[in-house]
């Protein structure tokens, strides 16, 4: 087999010519004489049959050959630098990459902060970030599709090796635009008249729900008028905006919404009946024990024992 064209070394002596101007400062960087870099280029021009190299006064200039082949080295010189560090942080118990699922339920704001503070100290992991429904969260997890998920909800699935804890409540509350029938019902009565939401009421109405995204688990919805029309998104951020559009009423977060009813966007409506409220949690598996999945773990705890999903 015929030697490589190309080698680490021979990209290598091109980047530091490139970056010191001269082969005598590429050699004095690379602890080398500059014979033997100029033989190193000179090897490689006749192997390519291209001239890399134009004398410009005392510098060394890269030709336009030149120039493309050493922007394309620094990619895998940089491929090559980023797998002996992933190398060396798995032997230090260290993932090179964790699989994050937080469920649509979720505000994703402190999960981004929390991941932002991880990084910042771990920049060599990969964070791979997905969102997921309900059921679909869990399973995520069960198929070893997210090594980490977030705002999973109760229950928890009796399926072995789930580690979980609770990480704060959702408290839903009723909502429409201001704009739609069942405001203007409640508008249009006096104080002493006002009609009682109930069920029965809002079952007259289109409801909005979040498809859960389960494929093999079976889909539930929490809060759901199943005597209504339903209009299905996908997200709870699709939820709002096709409630604050008019489309239909439907169960959310106070919290998540808090700006939306400050605006006036949505309405809150006095509920009458029982109201579902979301217990989320933290979940993963044992057997996942890397120190960068123990380490998010803590600091997306820290963050929603001060900071409400």
């Amino acid at each position: 087999m015929s030697a490589p064209l190309l080698t680490l070394e021979s990209l290598l002596v091109l980047d530091a010519i490139e970056s010191r101007g001269s082969f005598a400062a590429a050699a004095e960087q690379l602890n080398k004489v500059p014979s033997a870099l100029s033989y190193i280029v000179q090897k490689l021009e006749e192997q390519l049959s291209v001239t890399l190299f134009v004398r410009r006064g005392r510098k060394s200039v890269l030709t336009p050959a030149g120039l493309h082949l050493l922007k394309e080295g620094r990619k895998l010189l940089g491929a090559v630098n980023n797998i002996a560090e992933q190398t060396q942080t798995i032997a230090h118990g260290w993932e090179p990459k964790i699989r994050l699922v937080f469920d649509s339920i979720a505000d994703s704001k402190p999960i981004f902060s929390a991941l932002a503070e991880f990084l910042a100290h771990h920049p060599l992991v990969e964070i791979d970030v997905g969102e997921e429904v309900m059921n679909g969260t869990w399973e995520a997890l069960i198929k070893d599709e997210a090594d980490l998920v977030i705002g999973a909800p109760a229950p928890i699935p009796a399926h072995q090796g789930i580690r979980a804890i609770a990480v704060g409540k959702l408290d839903n509350v009723l909502v429409v635009s201001p704009s739609h029938a069942l405001a203007q019902l409640v508008k249009d009565n006096s104080m002493q008249n006002k009609p009682v939401i109930n069920k029965q009421v809002v079952s007259q109405y289109r409801t909005v729900v979040v498809h859960d995204s389960a494929k093999t688990e079976i889909p539930w919805s929490a809060n759901l008028i199943s005597d209504s029309s339903h209009f299905y998104v996908s997200t709870v951020e699709q939820k709002i905006s096709a409630v604050a559009a008019g489309i239909g009423v439907a169960f959310l977060p106070k919290n998540r919404i808090a700006n939306h009813l400050k605006s006036g966007d949505l309405l809150m409506l006095d509920y009458q009946d029982d109201i579902y409220t979301n217990e989320l949690y933290l979940a993963w598996k044992i057997v996942n024990k890397g120190k960068g999945l123990e380490r998010l773990r803590d600091i997306l705890t820290q963050y929603f024992t001060i900071k409400s999903l």
